[in-house]
């Protein structure tokens, strides 16, 4: 046995269910499964094909009810029931009684689906059954709503549960019919998002343009109608939002898209909230690196800038020293230097230098050393006998 849990989506047809459906469908041979299935809102589904029973696959199906109060006491209304033979009649059959834990069970065969139809066209009309359960009780609500009792002239407020933690409000009144939805939010951020997205969409509903769309208001405080009800439904941190709609709003295919609309509305409101966060995220972190670049930029500019007031401050040194040498030309000391010739400069160097060889040379002296030189070291002289005469 196999457990999965899917997230919620805005599709009327499952796409784990369908995808399910189609790869028993597709099978070549029977394959046996026994599948949990765990979608948003409490939604649980069992698929069975048992090898005992090769032709039929079974489909159990548990959702949270709407409203008690609209339901028949041994089950779906006529209504309902009608409106699930619809998705395809020749292949599914209900069973009586269903699966003990499930408010609904499917016999579905596979081989008895026209061939002139598109199978993954009938398995999504079969994995859209839990939609239509609801929207089915939606519409007989809205359909059977005189029938409530009057409460201080205008029907008592009808509480409709598509989740545990988000209730809403279906009530009727004179030529039109009002639906509240009391918003709450765990972080401060989602209110300030959320906030500013229903007063937007008050702003867009009163304009021409949407004229026919139902108008919304959006209030801090529970409206009027919701007097009597219990204090945890009315304390919310994102206000109450009311869509009233008219006759116009529910003739013909028009009650689908309003019924589907209001089922999903809160989860509309969440997925724009998030996606405006993820949005805003984005746009800081692009920020973020924007102004880091810009940063380096002008680091490296900074670096530029200190390099070349170093060049700037050395040039202006060696112009001084120009200047100053410029100033110096003509004076004495300059004047004595321009005397000197080159060679003479060298010569008097020469003389400095072999004076101090000589101070190193004899820094020693030594008593009769010098009498000693003259008579023992002394070079003896030769004398030519070729003679050199001096020409006139």
């Amino acid at each position: 046995m196999r457990r999965e849990l899917t997230m919620a989506c805005f599709d009327k047809a499952s796409p784990a269910l369908k995808e399910i459906l189609l790869k028993l469908y597709r099978a070549e041979k029977h394959v046996e499964i026994d599948h949990h299935l765990y979608e948003f809102g409490s939604v649980e589904y069992h698929i069975q094909s048992p090898a005992a029973d090769l032709n039929h696959n079974y489909l159990s199906i548990s959702t949270p009810l709407l409203s008690q109060g609209v339901l028949q006491s041994y089950g779906f209304s006529r209504y309902t029931l009608q409106m699930i033979k619809e998705l395809c009649s020749d292949a599914i059959e209900i069973v009586d009684p269903p699966r003990e834990g499930y408010q609904l069970t499917l016999k579905i065969d596979f081989s008895k689906i026209p061939r002139e139809k598109d199978p993954e066209k009938v398995m999504t009309q079969i994995s859209s059954v839990q939609a239509i359960i609801l929207s089915s009780q939606l519409k007989e609500m809205l359909e059977n709503v005189n029938s409530q009792v009057m409460y201080q002239g205008m029907y008592k407020p009808m509480k409709l549960v598509y989740h545990p933690r988000e209730p809403f409000y279906v009530i009727k009144q004179p030529r039109k019919i009002t639906a509240v939805f009391p918003m709450r939010f765990k972080e401060p951020s989602d209110v300030i998002i959320a906030t500013a997205f229903f007063q937007e969409l008050v702003d867009v509903g009163s304009s021409e343009k949407w004229a026919k769309a139902p108008p919304c208001t959006w209030s801090p405080i529970p409206p009027p109608e919701l007097q009597g009800e219990p204090l945890e439904d009315l304390t919310t941190n994102g206000g109450f939002v009311s869509f009233d709609i008219s006759s116009r709003h529910v003739e013909g295919k028009k009650l689908d898209k309003t019924v589907w609309g209001l089922l999903n509305f809160y989860a509309y409101v969440k997925t724009h909230v998030k996606c405006t966060k993820g949005f805003t995220q984005r746009r800081m972190q692009k920020r973020l690196e924007s102004l880091v670049e810009v940063r380096n930029w002008k680091s490296e500019k900074s670096k530029v800038a200190q390099l070349f007031t170093v060049l700037h401050k050395e040039k202006q040194e060696q112009d001084k020293d120009v200047k100053r040498v410029k100033e110096n030309v003509g004076s004495k000391q300059v004047q004595k230097q321009v005397r000197f010739p080159r060679s003479a400069m060298l010569k008097q160097r020469c003389r400095e230098f072999a004076k101090k060889i000589k101070q190193i040379r004899f820094r020693i002296k030594i008593r009769g050393f010098g009498h000693f030189r003259r008579r023992w070291l002394k070079i003896p002289k030769f004398s030519s006998p070729m003679k050199y005469t001096k020409l006139e």
